[in-house]
């Protein structure tokens, strides 16, 4: 028996990991379980039988701890409420015992097993427990038979022997936890303690001097762990991992950059100056191991005024760059002229484009 249980809480442990959320029973299930089974000590009502030095009552009989094992097949109205037929079987050895009050006692033998048939009615409630644990009570009537085997209460002038069975109305109280596996849908752990009783049943009896009819009561107290399957529920949506957002990368700074001259100047304006500005500023935050200032000049004079024009206009802005903090020594000055226009055009032409000084980080 001891064994018995222990494979069963070892077997409900290991299901425990894959725990989830819980659903309302909706539809059609089956249920099983099995566990520990205490039968109260039984009165018996003796008087039908002789007993040798007594007049026979106020026998007792205390149980072992048994087994109790139960069936159950139901549907769920999807809103806690469900409905279920149950089978049961419950055994129990007998303890100790006395034939009848003032008879004195030398022990007692023999097992008794009760079988059930029961509807029960249950109610679940959704409470938001962790890991989708769902409280459950409930009750049912039915009809149990009893079967004494062999049960002898010996005492120090006679035995009383009781035997044979009967049947009478049953009633039961269900109080349990459910808590659903993930790895199955629609499959519970359940945990419940039950109350089953019956109404007095009739048995057989005899003593060494006498034969005839005991009343017996019966009343037990359950636990038991078991399973419940719901059919066609449906697997948990699964849910599709968030993407993390896309980090755009900021833009690489620029490595080329133009400056442009007013005609026939070689003067920084305000917005040449902040051009400089940000070529010195990204000069600092990429690689570079030389920074090209070139001036050119447009059309408009002569090739050799164009010449000494686009030098000053290459100093001017090396010195600007130099004032915020760019070392001479890793720029290349170069003058172009007007060799390299930007915008080709006819000789005369003061086009604005190409006055102007390209600075370029290597």
């Amino acid at each position: 028996m001891k064994s018995s249980l222990r494979i069963l809480l070892l077997a409900s442990a290991a299901l425990l990991p894959a725990a989830v959320h819980a659903q309302p029973v909706s539809g059609f299930y089956v249920g099983a379980g099995a566990g520990l089974n205490l039968q109260q000590e039984t009165s018996v009502d003796s008087k039908g039988v002789g007993l040798a030095g007594v007049a026979g009552n106020g026998a007792k009989v205390n149980f072992d701890s048994g087994l109790g094992a139960v069936l159950s097949a139901g549907y769920g109205f999807g809103n806690g409420l469900r409905a279920e037929i149950e089978g049961s079987y419950r055994h129990n050895w007998v303890d100790d015992g006395r034939p009848a009050r003032g008879l004195g006692h030398r022990g007692a033998s023999g097992y008794n097993y009760g079988i059930g048939a029961m509807a029960n009615v249950l109610y679940d409630f959704d409470l938001g427990l962790p890991m989708g644990i769902t409280p459950y009570i409930g009750g049912g009537v039915g009809y149990a038979w009893l079967n004494y085997q062999d049960v002898k209460l010996k005492g120090v002038t006679d035995t009383l022997d009781i035997f044979g069975s009967d049947g009478a109305f049953a009633y039961q109280g269900i109080a349990g936890l459910s808590l659903p596996i993930s790895s199955v849908p629609g499959l519970s752990l359940t945990a419940e303690y039950r109350y089953f009783a019956t109404l007095e049943q009739e048995l057989k009896a005899r003593s060494t001097t006498d034969s005839g009819k005991v009343k017996v009561d019966y009343a037990n107290h359950s636990v038991l762990i078991g399973l419940r399957y719901a059919f066609g529920v449906q697997p948990a949506p699964v849910v599709a991992p968030v993407a993390p957002p896309v980090v755009t990368p900021a833009p690489a700074p620029a490595r080329t950059y133009l400056v442009f001259f007013d005609f026939d100047s070689a003067q920084l304006t305000d917005r040449a100056r902040q051009i400089t500005s940000e070529a010195a500023e990204n000069s600092k935050r990429v690689q570079v191991t030389r920074i090209e200032v070139s001036g050119h000049a447009d059309r408009s004079g002569t090739p050799q005024y164009n010449q000494a024009l686009s030098l000053r206009r290459a100093n001017a802005v090396a010195a600007e760059l130099e004032r915020l903090g760019v070392s001479r020594s890793s720029m290349s000055i170069q003058a172009f002229g007007e060799s390299r226009p930007l915008v080709p055009t006819a000789d005369g032409v003061r086009e604005p484009q190409n006055r102007r000084v390209e600075i370029v980080l290597r």
